[in-house]
């Protein structure tokens, strides 16, 4: 004999532990992306000082950072789920890892 998988009821308790979890969440996420912000904020007046292709590379990897700031502010509004953010910031990840092999390979070479 074949038993039915017992369904759990979802209660308003839990809509409530689910609200505010997503509330935490994206709180957390704007954090993220505030801090991010400020990292570029502090980090873009020192491009001023650097020659023309260090100023591009670093200009290049701040760009990186706000874009993924930008990607936390759309998981903080519910735009992209988490797997969604998860994936975007190990493309960022990614990307940042590979301009810093680029210009390690280039001081290397000249």
């Amino acid at each position: 004999m074949q038993s039915t998988p017992k369904v759990r009821q979802v209660g308003a308790e839990d809509e409530v532990r689910v609200s505010l979890t997503r509330r935490w969440r994206s709180k957390r996420a704007l954090r993220s992306a505030q801090l991010l912000d400020e990292v570029v904020d502090t980090q873009l007046p020192l491009l001023a000082g650097f020659d023309e292709e260090r100023r591009r590379r670093s200009a290049d990897y701040l760009a990186e950072l706000v874009e993924l700031a930008q990607d936390y502010r759309c998981y903080a509004n519910g735009w992209i789920d988490s797997r969604e953010l998860d994936r975007r910031g190990q493309r960022t990840m990614n990307r940042l890892a590979r301009m810093r092999e680029e210009s390690s390979a280039r001081l290397i070479t000249d």
